[in-house]
């Protein structure tokens, strides 16, 4: 399922430079503008969102919305009352609007379905889940032995000159939502580009990749292949 974003906000300005920051990360996701009043100026329009809702549905199943404040929300939500067709089909998220545009987008690049984008975007602001643990055997010897999860680990050292901004992010967050198992960096979530943005690595940083889970080598493999081919920046 094809899931496409549409930002909704006040200012043009500011829903371009979101969808800009957004397509950075997720170059194959349907990101469409509903800003500004249509007249140029700031506000919203019931008009300018309806035709970019009409751009973005016959290229996508469905849409993930985000507005910046009330209004806008307000303008949305009219969007959806007058058309029965988007039922099903248009989600508006409550979300912080730039962290839930790039959550969001590249939850989409990542093949995510519309519940899943949505919820990638709504997610945006929550505090960062602790890394799981493996599974430990019986500390009881006497015990029948258990199949315990495979683990994979490496230390590798962040090569390009600005760390893992953006562009880096996104590489390492699809990279690993490929692999079955949780992928960490650093004791956090590694498809989440905020997250890793977040830890404001640099060039020279020695960072951790872990994995767990079937794959867990080879998504380590590739993640610290990524990093030390330094993303094309080197």
């Amino acid at each position: 399922m094809s899931v496409g974003l549409l930002l909704v906000s006040h200012s043009a300005r500011l829903a371009d430079g979101t969808v800009e920051l957004a397509r950075e990360m997720a170059p194959d996701v349907v990101l469409e503008s509903g800003a500004g009043d249509g007249a140029g100026g700031l506000g919203t329009s019931l008009e300018v969102v309806q035709d970019a809702l009409g751009r973005a549905l016959p290229r996508v199943d469905g849409v993930v919305v985000l507005a910046d404040l009330g209004s806008a929300v307000l303008t949305v939500e009219t969007a959806l009352e007058l058309d029965e067709d988007l039922v099903g089909r248009v989600r508006l998220a409550e979300a912080p609007f730039v962290e839930g545009a790039v959550a969001a987008a590249v939850a989409a690049q990542q093949g995510a379905g519309l519940d899943a984008v949505l919820a990638a975007a709504e997610g945006a602001g929550a505090p960062a889940a602790p890394a799981p643990a493996p599974a430990q055997a019986p500390a009881d010897p006497s015990l029948e032995p258990v199949e315990t999860t495979a683990t994979a680990s490496a230390r590798v050292v962040i090569r390009n000159p600005l760390g893992l901004h953006a562009r880096p992010a996104a590489v390492v967050a699809r990279a690993a939502a490929a692999f079955g198992g949780p992928v960490t960096l650093q004791g956090v979530d590694a498809t989440s580009v905020l997250q890793l943005m977040a830890l404001g690595t640099a060039a020279g940083t020695e960072v951790e990749v872990s994995a767990h889970g079937a794959d867990a080598r080879d998504a380590v493999a590739t993640v610290v292949g990524l990093i030390e081919g330094g993303f094309g920046e080197v």
